[in-house]
């Protein structure tokens, strides 16, 4: 979802004034704990007895699956979806979500789709706020030339919610490069190709830097995390920061108040915010072509499913990017220790830009190939 946790939470605060925001966060809150206190998790006996017209926030672990094959129902290509057990964590890791309180086994929700015999494995990897479902547009040309595995992250989408207790970047890092890595131990995987786009692009790439002997080639498509607030100064922000409006918006992304809390404040009217947002955001990049009228209510119904499911991995926000959406740990950073052939791949409006990959390819001594609207370059550093 690009852009969507900076763009989606500026608008939605600058437009409203401080008591509302601070109502509304209070709202929100007191919803996620009057939602909280009637437990609902899969399988449990309050699921099966508590009529789901009757929750405040309409929605559970059964739903978002049942959503998302809803959604790939439209695909040509079949596939086989799975919950793919990860364990607890690994010895040393540095990791929260074996810590949680709840005893529920952890699982990364996968979907692998049919693909020819010997075709080479690409594993796609999401964003922020988003779920491997937003790929669905691209998943039946792409299995017609690999054996696509896209995955829901460790506390998003159709995936395990743990309680998400990190403290720290370093911590947050780990709670997403480490449960990724005992999903492929699980799946038995190696020598593959590793797809991530926006934040889901930083985890890949921060993955690789780990675990380069895995990762054959690394896609990055308008990924977010290269630069810092230093590298990019802005005026602007610096500017907004020191109105009382930026001090608010900064202590609401300090606080963790995602724009998913919202949603699930609204409860029962939330499909209906989220129906606006999916019209706004397709809707206006596409003239109303690129999604059919059934594309857009199948997606819409699951993206709500998986926005107003329990905070999880969501809470990732302010450890990972100041406000802005700028990296705490900037890949820019750490492109000299790069050992992953990387295709570099962004749009008009876009976290990188032509700037960023050059800057990021100055450092690299890989193969390195750059996708842009405007053409397309190609260089090799060793």
């Amino acid at each position: 979802m690009r852009r969507a946790a900076a763009a989606a939470t500026t608008r939605i605060r600058i437009g409203m004034a401080a008591e509302e925001v601070r109502q509304a966060s209070a709202a929100a809150t007191a919803a996620e704990a009057a939602s909280a206190s009637v437990p609902a998790p899969a399988g449990s006996r309050w699921a099966r007895v508590w009529p789901s017209a009757l929750r405040w926030i309409p929605t559970s672990t059964e739903r978002i699956i049942a959503a998302e094959k809803r959604l790939l129902s439209i695909l040509k290509t079949g596939y086989v979806q799975e919950q793919v057990n990860i364990g607890s964590a690994p010895p040393g890791s540095k990791v929260k979500w074996f810590r949680s309180s709840s005893d529920e086994p952890r699982f990364i929700n996968t979907v692998t789709f049919d693909s020819k015999e010997n075709a080479p494995t690409l594993v796609m990897v999401h964003g922020y706020g988003a779920s491997q479902g937003f790929f669905f547009r691209n998943f039946d040309a792409l299995a017609s030339r690999f054996r696509v595995i896209a995955i829901d992250q460790l506390g998003w989408g159709g995936s395990s919610r743990p309680d998400f207790d990190c403290r720290s970047t370093e911590e947050t890092e780990a709670w997403f490069i480490d449960s990724f890595e005992e999903w492929r131990k699980a799946k038995n995987l190696s020598n593959f190709i590793l797809l991530g786009h926006s934040f889901g692009g930083y985890v890949a790439a921060k993955y690789a830097l780990q675990h380069p002997e895995h990762v054959q080639h690394l896609i990055l498509v308008g990924s977010a995390g290269f630069s810092s607030e230093t590298d990019h100064s802005s005026e602007w922000l610096t500017k907004f920061r020191a109105t009382w409006k930026g001090m608010l918006v900064n202590h609401l992304w300090e606080s963790n108040f995602t724009p998913q809390r919202i949603v699930r404040g609204l409860g029962p009217w939330g499909p209906d915010l989220v129906r606006r947002y999916t019209t706004a955001r397709f809707g206006s990049h596409s003239t109303g072509e690129l999604l059919t009228e059934n594309e857009s209510s199948l997606l819409t119904d699951y993206i709500y499913h998986t926005l107003a499911a329990k905070a999880s991995g969501e809470l990732c926000l302010k450890h990972i990017f100041s406000l802005g959406a700028f990296a705490r740990k900037p890949l820019l950073h750490s492109a000299s220790d790069w050992k992953v052939p990387t295709t570099f791949i962004y749009g008009h409006d876009d976290w990188m830009n032509y700037q960023g990959a050059q800057q990021a390819r100055k450092d690299m001594k890989v193969p390195c190939e750059i996708i842009s609207p405007t053409g397309r370059t190609f260089c090799v550093y060793r």
